[in-house]
């Protein structure tokens, strides 16, 4: 049976076409970004040969993104792509001389290789004193900041940190964010400048970095990630923990949030990245399960009560929940505030003011 790949059949559907030697893009979502023409959440990964879309969790392979675009039954989807590739059909003739780019990846190293490499990173940046006074209008306290460990993203010099990282005895294989570049030399991803979010496990371990670039509108949060950088390594889906083990916990969107909220209210916090993003929220939940806990808490941003692709997640959420033997119940509050922790600061201010 003839293998199709997603650089085979791309170029027979009405979309988007990766530019250079790419190994992934992203198009408008069919699901969730209506008629947006670019910068869209569905990201195609052509090493792979798999698609998905964090916002909304639409997902799957070839066969499933030919028959979406090319409204063809999945059923009949190979017959259609073979009758259009192998025969020569349209704008089939060259399409299976192409071949994705090579990469090698490193697998992600230990937790404690990436917590120390992590954390000597993170004690060569600063905090730039607007970023400071963000997390501080958010309501983190000045000791919460330094605790927590936020700094600012480095928009240059990145050779000369994984120059420096080497030197001193730390690992770079198999940390995200760090890869080789053409000339073989460690170099750590490019980002824009932002603040850096340490991601915690519930010893307070660092398994990898988040960054909330200025000045963004849409995906404003992304993970510092090598993934498909040579000798890079990617990292996903991880949650993260503020407080300590308990029977209940609060369960949110975000680790900025749940810092925030554990900071303000003394409750413990739980983070996923999103609510479409709960690839290792079973394992941290069935840790914490040893740990005592009964009772989780979901503290959603209130948009999920208008965004049916957030709903559909949540429920793929409680039914986790409920197999694993959790109780579970979800706080609601003033919709005028998105977010649980804009929500409580408010109320924490109006205490202080009145």
């Amino acid at each position: 049976m003839v293998r199709f790949r997603m650089i085979d059949i791309i170029p027979l559907l009405p979309i988007e076409q990766p530019q250079g030697n790419r190994s992934s893009y992203y198009i408008p979502c069919p699901c969730c970004d209506g008629n947006k023409k670019h910068n869209g959440h569905l990201n195609i990964n052509l090493v792979k040969d798999v698609f998905r879309c964090p916002r909304c969790g639409f997902s799957g392979g070839v066969l499933d993104l030919y028959s979406r675009f090319s409204n063809t039954n999945r059923e009949h989807a190979r017959d259609a792509i073979a009758s259009r590739i192998l025969t020569g059909g349209q704008n089939g003739g060259n399409v299976a001389e192409c071949n994705p780019p090579v990469i090698n990846e490193n697998p992600i190293a230990n937790i404690a290789t990436r917590d120390a490499t992590y954390k000597a990173f993170l004690d060569m940046l600063s905090l730039a004193s607007d970023h400071k006074q963000n997390l501080l209008n958010r309501g983190l306290s000045d000791y919460d900041i330094t605790e927590r460990g936020y700094r600012t993203a480095p928009v240059v010099g990145w050779k000369a940190i994984a120059r420096k990282l080497l030197n001193e005895g730390y690992y770079l294989a198999g940390i995200p964010g760090f890869y080789r570049d053409d000339d073989e030399q460690w170099t750590l991803v490019e980002t824009k400048r932002g603040i850096l979010i340490p991601v915690r496990d519930i010893q307070g371990h660092i398994q990898g970095l988040q960054v909330r670039r200025d000045y963004i509108k849409r995906r404003k949060f992304r993970w510092v990630s090598s993934r498909e950088r040579h000798d890079g390594c990617g990292i996903d889906g991880c949650t993260h923990f503020a407080g300590a083990p308990c029977e209940e916990i609060l369960l949110v969107e975000g680790p900025m949030k749940a810092d925030i909220i554990y900071h303000l209210t003394g409750l413990t916090s739980l983070a996923v990245p999103g609510v479409n993003s709960l690839t290792k929220l079973r394992s941290t939940l069935s840790i914490l399960i040893e740990y005592g806990l009964k009772r989780v808490m979901t503290c959603f941003d209130m948009d999920m009560l208008k965004n049916p692709y957030v709903q559909n997640g949540f429920t793929s959420m409680l039914w986790m929940l409920e197999n694993l033997g959790l109780e579970y119940g979800t706080y609601l509050w003033d919709p005028h505030y998105n977010g649980l922790d804009d929500y409580v600061f408010k109320y924490c201010m109006k205490q202080i003011y009145s």
